[in-house]
């Protein structure tokens, strides 16, 4: 757990930095120069991936269990997990209408995506890891929208139907590529509702 722990520390830490600590981050940046934040940045995120891997994997080989979530939850976080992806490709493809209602579509993504696999998890190191997730996600939602506002940027209004349709479409196919075929590879479970 203390590897799962150290990991979060650095990945959201350093993804906390410019929302929380701006003036920290424009000091860096200033010293290391633009590239060399971002190396850094890049470093410390994945060695945070890393032990949050490595962490979690090991903790769920020996569990503690919270609680035992009841097999029909499995169809809501399935439900939540399309949800999830379509905001993720609504991040990427330009001009949607999803992005231009929401703004930041990849936070609400990561929220929906946190929300659903802690309904569906209950071990200690499950709610460490969505929970710390989640509780990032909600606090840099919150701060990107309160900066977007002190900033006066407009929600854009300008849209494209075929540039949503492409949104929906791309998050619907991802959705089940990754179910079907990339968490079962990449996660080592498989993300198949149960009965």
């Amino acid at each position: 757990m203390t590897t799962l722990v150290l990991g979060l520390i650095l990945f959201v830490g350093m993804h906390l930095l410019p929302s929380a600590a701006p003036s920290t981050r424009t000091n860096l940046a200033q010293k290391l120069g633009a590239g060399g934040w971002k190396l850094l940045f890049s470093l410390v995120s994945a060695a945070g991936l890393y032990f949050i891997a490595t962490g979690y994997g090991a903790a769920r080989m020996t569990p503690t269990f919270i609680w035992y979530p009841p097999a029909f939850l499995s169809h809501l976080t399935a439900l939540l997990m399309l949800v999830a992806f379509v905001f993720l490709a609504a991040t990427y493809v330009p001009n949607n209408a999803i992005k231009a209602r929401v703004g930041h579509p990849m936070l609400i993504g990561i929220k929906t995506w946190a929300i659903a696999h802690l309904l569906v998890n209950g071990s200690l190191a499950d709610f460490v890891l969505f929970g710390t997730i989640l509780a990032w996600a909600v606090f840099a939602f919150i701060r990107n929208r309160k900066a977007d506002r002190a900033a006066g940027l407009a929600k854009n209004v300008n849209s494209s139907k075929i540039a949503t349709l492409a949104t929906l479409v791309i998050g619907i196919l991802f959705t089940g590529v990754f179910a079907l075929w990339l968490h079962p590879m990449l996660i080592g479970v498989a993300a198949i509702i149960r009965a």
